[in-house]
């Protein structure tokens, strides 16, 4: 993996990195879906972590691998919500001053969440794009350090502590359902499961409404995507037109990708929440859905064990409720 710019070597470097600075979440067996499914299905309940979301992991890493001096201006970066939350408490905890460039599109409960942990919010234009301009300002002008959202080494190593728990906690794991967005996540993931057990199958779920990596994969190239609202928020924006790492990672690694409805995302939340007892945002349901929706490709099949990774909780809980009641889309409020 030298031509990534990173290996199972700086995976097992982050996870002594991070060693009491997050939760290892559990992984726990689902009988309602691996009865429905006809394989073993778990979920890895990464909607544990200390600040609601994998995010932590990477974000926590790749602060704490920048030399002191780098960060006396302060830290910056754009984020759909979750990776502001995170780096936001990974800041606070080192006593560094953190800004973060959000879209209008972020949901407002996400960016309340971001500035109740100390950051500096800036809402800037109406896309991830949008936001990271003004990040890319305050480095270039002012100084600021950044740790980027998803396409950087010390983020990407982050997240794939993740894929370490799994295969520690289902050592015969056969495929793993990420959520896939900017790929800091399903690469790291992807890159540590394979490592550790190479016959392993690795498939990302996305939104059918502007899945950007997606698009990218399709063209053979990073392409720009328009930024629609989804139920799925987190897995909104690009991936950038100079992307260093992420697509090489999913294009090299990925066995394939599923595309869901809102509606389809809107049966995972639902799902979570019924039969499953957990809090799930639309991001963190795609692994779900794309069981609940029978979208696993027929040459990838369900064939043995598979882990759904259930990524982040930071849902609004106005929206959760209404999605639990029927509404699909949250448009319409259910009874009193």
């Amino acid at each position: 993996m030298a031509d990534h710019g990173i290996g199972l070597e700086d995976v097992f470097r982050a996870r002594a990195r991070l060693s009491g600075r997050i939760a290892e979440t559990p992984t726990v067996a689902s009988p309602t879906l691996t009865e429905r499914c006809g394989a073993p299905v778990f979920l890895k309940l990464e909607t544990r972590q200390t600040t609601g979301s994998f995010k932590l992991r990477g974000a926590t890493n790749a602060l704490l691998a920048l030399p002191h001096s780098a960060l006396a201006k302060g830290v910056a970066a754009a984020s759909t919500g979750n990776h502001g939350r995170a780096l936001a408490f990974a800041a606070a905890q080192a006593g560094v001053r953190c800004v973060v460039c959000m879209s209008a599109l972020v949901p407002a409960n996400k960016v309340e969440g971001i500035r109740a942990l100390g950051a500096e919010i800036r809402i800037v234009g109406r896309s991830q794009d949008d936001a990271q301009e003004e990040v890319d300002r305050l480095v270039r002008e002012e100084g600021f350090a950044t740790v980027p959202p998803f396409d950087d080494a010390g983020v990407i190593a982050g997240q794939g502590t993740l894929g370490l728990e799994i295969v520690e906690a289902v050592p015969d794991v056969d495929l793993v359902l990420v959520p896939l967005s900017g790929g800091g996540l399903i690469g790291g993931v992807a890159l540590a499961v394979k490592a550790l057990r190479p016959q392993a199958r690795v498939v990302g779920v996305s939104m059918e409404r502007g899945a950007a990596m997606h698009a990218s994969l399709t063209a053979g190239k990073p392409v720009l995507v328009e930024e629609l609202e989804t139920l799925a928020d987190s897995l909104g924006g690009g991936i950038g037109l100079a992307n260093r790492h992420t697509f090489r990672l999913a294009a090299s690694l990925l066995d394939g990708v599923v595309l869901l409805t809102e509606a389809e995302i809107a049966a995972g939340i639902r799902h979570a929440y019924t039969r499953e007892q957990e809090i799930v945002e639309g991001a963190g349901a795609v692994g779900i859905a794309a069981l609940l929706a029978g979208k696993i490709p027929e040459k990838i099949g369900l064939r043995g064990p598979t882990v759904a990774l259930l990524s982040g909780r930071n849902i609004d809980m106005d929206l959760h409720r209404r999605i639990v009641c029927g509404d699909a889309t949250g448009e319409t409020a259910c009874p009193a």
